[in-house]
């Protein structure tokens, strides 16, 4: 049992708009990508970190509503880590590093790239009440704004590009390709 690690939550609620609109075809994270879909990449990357995990695939209106109900399935965690499913080159040990931040003193750890904040954000079990509450399409923004101001959110730096590598436009994914056929013929 992994009661003392946080939970990652992955996100695939959402319905892939942006995509479609941007003249790709299809659900984004059924997308292919590198002979496995989108969200296939993804959840390989959590399965790979031994961390706990919970796909929030529903169909819910916002991102706030699918981290809330997330948030409310694995009630008992010990924090979460909220990694949308769009993220296929995200890096187990990024989510590693994330969730060991979490195991001091922060509310909330957060990872950046070079200068720039990406995914996923973690949130230690005293947040639980606050991401329950969450509705809407804000996501989580409102809960971490508060926490960054209380001075209770650990910067973890990585050298991991897959924290800023969304798929909103399939010249998005043609750019995750890339990345991913690069990291592939380098190991």
């Amino acid at each position: 049992m992994h009661s003392a690690l946080p939970t990652v939550i992955v996100l695939a609620s959402g319905r892939g708009e942006r995509f479609r609109a941007a003249g790709g075809s299809g659900a984004k994270l059924q997308a292919p990508l590198v002979g496995r879909t989108v969200l296939e990449h993804t959840l390989a990357a959590v399965r790979a970190s031994g961390l706990p995990w919970h796909l929030e695939d529903a169909g819910h209106a916002g991102m706030g509503d699918s981290i809330a109900a997330a948030v409310r399935a694995t009630a008992g965690a010990a924090g979460w880590l909220i990694l949308p499913g769009d993220l296929p080159l995200v890096q187990a040990t990024t989510l590693q590093a994330v969730a060991q931040a979490l195991a001091g003193t922060a509310l909330a750890a957060q990872p950046w790239h070079r200068g720039e904040r990406g995914h996923p954000v973690g949130f230690a079990a005293a947040c639980g009440p606050q991401l329950a509450a969450l509705a809407g399409n804000q996501g989580a923004a409102p809960v971490l704004r508060a926490l960054r101001e209380a001075h209770a959110v650990a910067e973890i730096e990585v050298d991991d590009i897959g924290i800023l590598t969304d798929i909103d436009t399939p010249a998005e994914l043609a750019r995750a390709e890339a990345l991913l056929a690069a990291r592939l013929s380098a190991s």
